[in-house]
């Protein structure tokens, strides 16, 4: 599909060495609840624009953006029309030409979000399947099946949407079509040759335009089972399982799948190669085994994959080296860094998640502070700088279609989408304009967790992240992929060391230490000084004194 109008130009990224992506803080912006410049209570492209100085100042490298296409909105944006054009809730095209300029002049890359596995029931591929009949060569971009039973009256299969409810439903002529999702957002056929066509015509779309990449959605779900059998008995998966693919293996981590990244990769090489500025792909791969989750990051597919364990594993030292060292083994034998994650739009907060109240917020700071020391991308999910909790969304305004579909079981992810305050006393909180209303109400209670108020207190949580990552950058220990485990600590203890990168040790350095409390306190010997902590500490350059749930970065004196 042509432009609508002439592609904005980008200049290349300034600074960025080739291989920036593999130590980069990336940034989630869920654009609906980001900022919103035109006062209709939902987040827009002109709305980032205006804080991309504030993303600048916190210190990441890129941000990746939540869909912005024209969509009926069934799953937010989830749910796609038409993949190359803007819906006029976020803004236009020439809104993403000014955000991606004005990003690039602020030395932040950009990948947007792909949502290859299903479209929008609105799109016109699907409505031109329904219309057809049966056999019609236009379902065959779907996935349509006659039903079982005696009449047809049962879905084909027993698979299981994520969202809550079969992953079938059946229309008026009697057949039945896929979505794992909603049933507003049916699943492609990627067998057919015209749906990879498409798709790699949408990659080059917006590669044109000028963005550094993609953020690949349920890249883990596009091939199916070929024969579409029966997924093993078992319990129910809840709507809230992150993990799928142990339970559903009809459904998820299909080999199929990597022929298509292989094609992508080459498209993203091709585009690299033309101008030095390397073009990412990211996916959320929702695979538990880490070695088959490597298989997504071989050099010749994904460039990097969400690494959920993390963000699956409770607060404890020993769930977290585990968790670590089983990543970095599958992903270091391909060549691949690990991309860290805590949190994301489609989960509970951390600070919720660890227990809520300042007991949350300890634990979140810790964790976040450890997962900025580790060796690979961290992504940071917009609020994650603020340690804001989940947010208790009354259920006369939930909006989440896994809160219909589960008939009330799940909340749903309202709590996590919540609109960011920005400034004031009470809500809007500077999100959108006086007197509007965000599209999900914010807290009466927020107005000290706002990104004005904390960047005014010294022990705020976006000051803390906000130094880690210039400390991130500016110390050589951290910029290297090397990582060692001290054994010599407390069961209760996670403390590893950074060894800086080979071409620093000439200066020097020696390392530095990350030592993490998880419920206890801990007395470490540790020589040197502190460079940053979540919370008080105690330490006298000797001896490391930890309250429990606090973390602390420790460098030796140098010189």
């Amino acid at each position: 599909m042509p432009a609508r109008q002439d592609a904005g130009t980008r200049p290349a990224s300034g600074g960025r060495d080739a291989s920036w992506w593999r130590r980069a803080v990336l940034y989630e912006v869920y654009l609906r609840s980001f900022a919103d410049a035109d006062g209709d209570g939902v987040g827009d492209l002109a709305g980032l624009r205006q804080h991309l100085p504030a993303l600048a100042e916190l210190g990441v490298d890129a941000l990746w953006i939540t869909p912005f296409y024209r969509s009926p909105m069934a799953d937010h944006g989830y749910d796609v029309a038409d993949h190359r054009d803007v819906d006029p809730l976020f803004g236009t095209l020439s809104d993403v030409d000014a955000l991606l300029a004005d990003a690039a002049a602020a030395g932040l890359a950009v990948l947007v979000d792909l949502v290859p596995n299903h479209s929008s029931s609105a799109h016109p591929a699907f409505t031109a399947a329904l219309s057809a009949p049966p056999g019609d060569p236009r379902r065959d971009l779907y996935v349509f099946r006659d039903g079982r039973g005696a009449h047809g009256e049962l879905p084909p299969n027993n698979w299981e949407s994520v969202f809550g409810g079969p992953a079938w439903t059946q229309i008026a002529d009697g057949q039945w079509y896929l979505h794992l999702f909603d049933a507003e957002q049916p699943d492609w056929n990627w067998s057919h040759p015209a749906v990879r066509a498409d798709h790699e015509a949408t990659v080059r779309f917006w590669l044109d335009r000028g963005v550094d990449g993609f953020r690949i959605d349920v890249s883990h779900g596009l091939v199916k089972d070929a024969e579409l059998r029966d997924n093993p008995p078992g319990p129910p998966l809840l709507p809230d399982a992150g993990f799928r693919d142990e339970g559903e293996p009809r459904v998820w981590d299909q080999d199929g799948v990597h022929e298509i990244y292989r094609t992508w990769r080459a498209i993203a090489d091709e585009y690299t190669a033309r101008d030095g500025r390397p073009r990412i792909l990211v996916g959320e791969t929702w695979v538990r085994d880490p070695v088959r989750l490597a298989r997504y990051v071989r050099p010749d597919e994904l460039h990097l994959t969400f690494s959920f364990s993390l963000l699956a594993t409770s607060f404890s030292a020993p769930a977290w080296r585990a968790a670590i060292d089983a990543e970095r083994a599958a992903l270091g034998a391909v060549g691949a860094p690990a991309t860290w994650v805590l949190a994301n739009h489609d989960v509970v907060r951390p600070v919720t998640r660890y227990g809520g109240g300042s007991a949350g917020v300890r634990r979140a700071r810790a964790a976040l502070l450890t997962l900025l020391a580790l060796p690979g991308v961290a992504v940071l999910y917009q609020g994650d700088e603020l340690a804001l909790p989940q947010a208790d969304v009354p259920p006369g305004a939930r909006q989440d279609p896994v809160w219909t579909r589960s008939k009330g079981t799940s909340p749903g992810r309202d709590g996590a989408r919540v609109p960011l305050p920005w400034s004031g006393d009470a809500p809007p909180y500077g999100f959108t304009a006086p007197g509007a209303a965000p599209w999900l109400p914010q807290p009466d209670d927020w107005a000290g967790l706002a990104v004005l108020a904390q960047a005014g207190d010294p022990l705020s949580t976006w000051l803390l992240v906000r130094g880690a990552l210039a400390l991130r950058r500016a110390l050589p220990h951290l910029r290297g992929e090397e990582l060692r485990f001290r054994d010599d600590v407390p069961t209760h203890c996670l403390a590893f060391d950074r060894p800086p990168p080979p071409a620093a040790t000439s200066g020097g350095s020696v390392g530095m230490t990350c030592v993490m409390s998880t419920g206890q306190e801990v007395e470490l010997a540790i020589s040197g000084r502190l460079v940053l902590a979540s919370g008080p500490v105690g330490y006298d350059g000797a001896v490391l004194s930890l309250p429990p749930d606090t973390t602390a970065w420790v460098a030796p004196w140098e010189g």
